[in-house]
């Protein structure tokens, strides 16, 4: 029983012995006089043990479930981000893992529909330290198109630009070119531009997506029949930044806003304004494409975001009387 137990005890110390050297040899350096630098991708939703087998595949590592169980060990599983890393031979399994959890070479960015080009550049401002000014040099007003973008830490302004200019091609062939769904009669005759330029007002007006079709709607019934569009959100885009507010979107027009000299002032001048007042969803572009028919011709936004709707200029000055703070007019 004794001879069994000194056995069994022998083999556990062995075996940690060897545990240790083989944990610490491949926790070491793939090789030490190779610092030249590789560029290593994590994919969003790539899981630690992929990680792992690909840091070995690649030559990172000298032992893939080193790697694996030192950050599972470690607690750091959860930190490790996607994205790109510069990577080298040299670096041993430990900086390797620090490295994927603070070390990556780009950056998400979520840009958000409605932002005009200037709020989109101080996002980027903020994230990647880009001068607002670079931006706005590339950027097209109503072509950025708002979604989540993996961005280079040292990219420039004119290439995120470019990337959100083919992010723009490359949804507007695959949900609007390209779908097999007549459009409307108000809207089949329109260019590309003046589609984004009438969704960018879409995407300000309504801001709840089911109001969209139905606001589309109206204002194209209204540029068919020479009405002026009377949008207030172009109105607000031509008064521009409000450092009061510290906002680009004035909260509350007044009747003087509704008087300013501006080629975007709807109020005074017909047609589409002479270009797009913001970035607009898919959402907001697939209510020009495909607008919702009905009888109404005005519509207005309550505090809390609703629309109210009028087939008159009666029943819509009641609706303004009903529904909005007249001292803010």
């Amino acid at each position: 029983m004794k001879a069994r137990i000194l056995v069994s005890l022998g083999i556990l110390i062995f075996s940690t012995i060897i545990g240790f050297f083989w944990f610490r040899e491949g926790a070491l350096p793939v090789n030490s006089r190779d610092k030249n630098p590789r560029t290593f991708v994590v994919k969003k939703g790539e899981g630690l043990r992929e990680i792992a087998g690909k840091l070995k595949k690649e030559g990172l590592v000298r032992d893939s479930i080193v790697f694996f169980l030192m950050v599972r060990l470690g607690g750091s599983a959860q930190n490790i981000q996607a994205g790109d890393f510069r990577l080298n031979p040299s670096m041993d399994a430990k900086t390797i893992a620090q490295a994927l959890t603070h070390g990556t070479l780009d950056v998400w960015i979520t840009t958000l529909e409605g932002w005009r080009n200037e709020e989109v550049a101080l996002k980027l401002t903020q994230e990647l330290v880009i001068p607002e000014r670079e931006f706005l040099k590339y950027a097209k007003e109503g072509y950025m198109f708002p979604d989540t973008y993996l961005l280079p830490k040292e990219a420039t302004g004119a290439a995120i630009a470019k990337i959100m200019l083919k992010n723009f091609e490359k949804r507007w062939k695959e949900e609007i070119e390209t779908v097999e769904k007549p459009r409307s009669r108000l809207s089949k005759t329109m260019t590309q531009d003046e589609i984004i330029r009438l969704a960018s007002i879409v995407e300000r007006e309504a801001k709840l997506e089911q109001d969209r079709p139905k606001v589309a709607g109206i204002l194209l019934k209204r540029l068919a029949n020479d009405w002026p569009l009377q949008a207030d959100a172009i109105i607000q885009y031509a008064l521009g930044y409000q450092s009061q507010e510290r906002s680009w979107w004035k909260k509350n027009l007044t009747k003087e806003d509704l008087e300013i000299k501006s080629s975007y002032n709807t109020y005074k001048n017909p047609g589409l304004p002479p270009s797009p007042i913001c970035n607009p969803g898919l959402e907001a572009i697939k209510a020009v494409v495909w607008p919702e028919d009905s009888p109404y011709w005005f519509y207005l936004s309550d505090v809390e975001g609703r629309m109210h709707y009028a087939e008159t200029i009666e029943e819509h000055n009641e609706n303004i009387k009903k529904y909005l703070d007249l001292k803010a007019q």
